[in-house]
């Protein structure tokens, strides 16, 4: 405990920069823990946040309005339920369908999403305790000063004197970060050239107009950050849809699009779970994940972690498959779930599905499905266009029959697994992308559009692992997936957001933090105890009065709201990071008044 105490007739502050989807998830938490821990005790909530409430960067409403949620609206919660493993209350409240009156199964666009959320943030004021009031200062943070054993001091733009916080969480969500050698590079060739280069970037904060009507534009990217660009550029410029035609308003560029994997992430699914859930967790549970953090010798993504993942995944599909399409197995699900249990990876688990699932469409291959190009080439640029637009019409279908409602289940699965693999912190950027890929992907009228585009050759395909020179005054770009195709364009855009680290945050608040010691991870994420979110120093000591959530931490979640009844780790976090708070300012103020 500090030695510094509270003046007891102060009341204890907090201040939390950033107001968006996770601050206001937070101060959700503070008022349903406060009857329990801080009861009768005056508290000051400063939130800072140049956006609004609620709403913050990504949902603000000064946006397109064309731009959706990539979520259908019944998916999309920011209230637990009693599938959230955690010390607080429940405190439910209704999904975004049931908010807003719309059908359960639309993708909702960002401007009502942002509407919901900033309800959210008023019920959740509205909650508190009378004694703790909340300030919003619109402005950015710009460093936190102070001695881990003392009160810190908040400094704010376009103010003189700091806010003096007793308490300080950082919930900054999705920040823009400065160029790496490859992006700099190229930005100073296009300079040079007259050539336009947009780096990593929200899509809907990218200045567009530089693209211009016509002319060829190289996209290197092909999850939502590509889907957003794809929008902006066509029905952003006048262009509309008759049926699955495209009718283009002479607006538009012709993009031609790539990316590591060479394909779309995978549709969404059009269709609702009935029946018994797969029980999981199964194979990677808490027992698990401790026994990974207890190894002293530490523990390797790919060769301790993967294996239990690809595990608990099958058996997510085959206990689907076995016990709702049993007519397409060849033995009884309790003799093959003995025998899954009890094989080990690799040839032994792959001959007993190979002789209990006879169709190899039914089976599970996640490296086929992380990878589908892979080895894959094509005669013809114009072939290779087919084949795609093949590729994506199967994905839709396979997405929108429930015959293939193993898909879900994996779907689940992939949950449970997140919510397990925050615990172990950073793991490396490819699980995230991953999973994003297969379970985070684009609403299927978008991949619709995308065929749309293709056929009016508005969109053309490059193919996997897109390489990307600047040569002879040009871009120019390559696939091994089309032997001999290259396409030069006089305008590159990096279609995804900026990596989340300390180092390259052009957030100053940030870059100070990690000068002033905070831990890093290999990967460049803040360091934080997962227990209740505390920042880490390099030693990896807990800093007292300072936390942090969101994707710049290595307790990252897929996202600050969730889908109902799948245990929220984001909320689990909310949760644990409410609940040490209002402790520590508790036994404060009964230290300034024993």
């Amino acid at each position: 405990m500090s030695s510094e105490t509270l003046d007891p007739e102060a009341p204890a502050t907090l201040v939390i920069v950033g107001a968006g989807p996770r601050g206001t998830g937070l101060i959700e938490r503070i008022a349903a823990n406060a009857p329990e821990l801080y009861a009768g005790s005056g508290l000051d909530i400063h939130l800072v946040d140049p956006h609004p409430p609620g709403a913050g960067r990504i949902w603000r409403a000064a946006q397109s309005p064309l731009l959706w949620m990539n979520s259908h609206a019944e998916d999309v919660t920011m209230f637990t339920d009693e599938s959230v493993e955690m010390a607080g209350p429940v405190r439910p409240g209704p999904t975004l369908h049931e908010w807003a009156g719309v059908d359960g199964r639309t993708f909702a666009d960002r401007q009502l999403q942002g509407s919901y959320l900033r309800w959210v943030h008023e019920q959740a004021v509205a909650a508190l305790p009378p004694e703790i009031t909340v300030h919003h200062h619109p402005g950015r943070a710009l460093r936190v000063s102070g001695p881990r054993a003392g009160r810190q001091q908040v400094w704010l733009e376009g103010r003189d004197q700091p806010l003096s916080a007793d308490l300080v969480v950082l919930a900054l969500g999705h920040l823009d970060a400065e160029l790496d050698q490859e992006q700099r590079e190229l930005a100073a060739y296009a300079a040079e050239h007259g050539l336009v280069h947009l780096p990593p970037d929200f899509t809907a904060d990218s200045d567009l107009s530089a693209l211009p009507a016509g002319e060829p534009v190289l996209v290197r990217g092909f999850g939502l950050a590509f889907v957003d660009l794809m929008v902006l550029l066509t029905e952003g410029r006048g262009g509309r849809y008759e049926g699955d035609t495209y009718v283009p308003s002479g607006r538009e560029p012709v993009l031609y699009i790539g990316s590591r994997r060479g394909v779309p992430y995978h549709s969404k699914i059009g269709y609702d779970w009935t029946g018994e859930r797969p029980p999981l967790p199964r194979f990677l549970g808490p027992a698990e994940i401790d026994a990974l953090l207890a190894r002293p010798e530490g523990f390797d993504f790919r060769r301790d972690v993967w294996p239990l993942v690809e595990k608990e995944l099958g058996f997510a599909h085959y206990h689907r498959l076995f016990t709702v399409h049993a007519e397409r197995t060849a033995i009884a699900w309790t003799d093959f779930e003995e025998k899954y249990e009890a094989a080990s990876e690799g040839a032994e688990r792959e001959a007993l599905v190979a002789s209990a699932v006879p169709d190899p469409r039914d089976r599970l291959d996640l490296a086929a499905l992380d990878r589908p190009l892979d080895g894959v080439t094509y005669g013809s640029f114009a072939e290779f266009q087919e084949g795609l637009r093949g590729y994506v019409e199967d994905d839709l279908g396979r997405r929108h029959d429930a015959a293939h409602s193993t898909d879900l289940a994996v779907f689940l699965g992939l949950l449970s697994v997140y919510g397990q693999l925050v615990r172990l912190g950073d793991i490396g950027s490819w699980w995230h992308g991953f999973f994003s890929y297969l379970a985070s992907g684009p609403p299927g009228p978008r991949l619709r559009q995308l065929l749309a585009l293709s056929r009016a050759g508005v969109l053309k395909f490059v193919g996997a692992d897109m390489a990307v020179q600047a040569r002879d005054g040009v871009f120019r770009a390559s696939s091994a997936t089309v032997p001999g195709f290259s396409v030069e364009a006089r305008a590159l855009v990096e279609a995804r957001l900026p990596e989340p680290t300390l180092r390259r945050a052009l957030d100053p608040l940030l870059r100070e933090l990690h000068a002033d010691g905070a831990g890093e991870t290999p990967d460049g994420l803040l360091r934080v105890d997962r227990a209740d979110g505390r920042v880490l120093d390099r030693a990896g000591r807990p800093h007292p009065r300072r936390f942090a959530l969101g994707p710049h931490t290595d307790g990252r979640t897929p996202g600050a709201f969730t889908r109902p009844r799948t245990g929220g780790p984001a909320f689990r976090q909310n949760d644990a990071t409410a609940r040490a708070a209002l402790v520590f300012l508790r036994d404060l103020g009964a230290d300034a008044v024993g």
